[in-house]
């Protein structure tokens, strides 16, 4: 399971004998216990059955692999890797407040600088209190960069100044922190198109990410949330924090399959090391 190993296994083999209509209910619940919902479990458990019946899966191991291979082909969306093919790239961060958005940019800063990237850091959440300021620490823990502003200062300011500094210092990627929430969802989503309107117009060929990042312990609301941010800001990708053995997992799934978008990253702990690419083969291996 690698850096799974975290991930609270669910067992849901447990105590089945037979491959039948009792086995598929109970399934069916545990799935929608583990934070799949209802209209995945529904779509994995009809899948599975369609495969069961075609290979001639009679053994409960042979049907535990079928399973993970079936999570596996909905968890595969989409790149789930990070297009950095320009200097510089910008990978834009949103999500509500509370979700780990700017620990998340922290422990990703230190990741590519690891990797011998130059990175700069961006404080586009000037609303909400000493937000700068955390992502100053973070910028501190990681060895990289940061361009902010006053508390209450135009974030897409803040994002062009970003620009400007990484044309002159030569930064491999930027990576833009910007707010979880202001006077109502309207004004948020006005807010993040202004930010991606001034990177479009100074870096017009740039490679852009926008990672949606997710609380994992949030389960089915988290689903709720990626569709409203997809709507609005084009998601790339999603980061799912706080999946360390608290989270059951199966939103993960959901997202993936529901939006069409791929998870790229996973938190797994408070330290800087403890974010990791998504591994869909290691993470229905932990999960089933």
């Amino acid at each position: 399971m690698g850096f799974f190993d975290k991930i609270k296994k669910l067992n849901i083999f447990a105590g089945f004998s037979a491959i039948d209509d009792d086995f598929y209910d109970e399934l069916e619940e545990t799935l929608i216990l583990s934070d799949m919902g209802m209209d995945t479990t529904l779509k994995a458990v009809e899948e599975l059955k369609r495969r069961v019946k075609s290979e001639k899966l009679k053994d409960k191991e042979e049907v535990r692999n079928c399973l993970r291979r079936v999570l596996q082909d909905m968890l595969t969306v989409g790149d789930q890797g990070l297009d950095l093919s320009t200097r510089p790239s910008v990978i834009l961060f949103i999500g509500v407040n509370g979700v780990g958005k700017t620990t998340t940019i922290g422990k990703l800063a230190a990741t590519l600088k690891a990797q011998g990237k130059k990175v700069l850091l961006c404080a586009g959440d000037t609303f909400r209190a000493a937000a700068a300021d955390q992502l100053t620490i973070w910028s501190q823990r990681a060895g990289v960069e940061i361009v902010k502003q006053h508390e209450g200062a135009d974030p897409a300011s803040v994002v062009f100044d970003a620009v400007t500094a990484a044309k002159a210092r030569n930064s491999d990627v930027i990576l833009v922190d910007t707010a979880g929430r202001l006077h109502n969802k309207q004004n948020l989503m006005n807010e993040l198109n202004k930010i991606s309107r001034i990177i479009d117009r100074e870096l017009p060929d740039c490679a852009k990410e926008t990672l949606l990042v997710l609380d994992a312990t949030t389960g089915q609301n988290g689903l709720i949330q990626a569709k409203q941010f997809r709507e609005a800001a084009g998601v790339t990708g999603i980061v799912l924090t706080k999946l360390d053995g608290t989270a059951k997992g199966g939103i993960t799934v959901a997202i993936a399959d529901t939006l069409q978008i791929p998870v790229k990253y996973v938190g797994l702990g408070e330290g800087i090391e403890d974010l990791r690419p998504f591994d869909a083969e290691g993470f229905t291996e932990a999960l089933v």
